[in-house]
């Protein structure tokens, strides 16, 4: 019971340090899926490596976080609120043109990030850019100004 209780608990802990790192760990994974994955790795790690080495032992951690992650995507896909908590919201890097300096600090960005995601939507020059908008995933999307 008390490796249940353990990998609950972690789930949580795993939950809001990812949160507090920002958006850029996952790459192109929410922060959802990041801390379920890396959890899930880390009990079967200690699985193999811990004291207990039982199979039953890991294979109640494996299911306690399964049934956590699966209760909390229902709780989240329930309430939009709990969602925006877990997975946060976009947030707009330049609007109309203009930068957003205290979301670009706040997030650790560089202009070089920025530009670097308006090369992969095909614009040449950062002046070229109407809107930024980073995603709850990390992902910087780029929109065009209209000519």
């Amino acid at each position: 019971m008390a490796t249940i209780l353990h990998a609950v608990l972690g789930y949580f802990i795993l939950l809001f340090v990812v949160r507090v790192l920002k958006r850029r760990a996952g790459s192109q994974m929410t922060l959802f899926e990041f801390v379920f994955i890396f959890l899930m790795g880390g009990i079967i790690i200690l699985s193999t490596v811990g004291n207990d080495r039982s199979v039953t032992n890991c294979t109640c951690a494996v299911m306690a976080v399964g049934l956590m992650h699966r209760t909390v995507a229902w709780a989240r896909s329930k309430s939009p609120r709990l969602g925006a908590i877990l997975d946060g919201t976009p947030l707009v890097i330049i609007r109309s043109g203009e930068w957003q300096p205290e979301i670009v600090s706040g997030m650790k960005l560089r202009r070089e990030d920025i530009e670097a995601a308006g090369r992969s939507s095909g614009i040449t020059k950062a002046e070229d850019i109407d809107y930024a908008v980073l995603e709850r995933n990390g992902r910087i999307s780029v929109f065009p100004k209209k000519s």
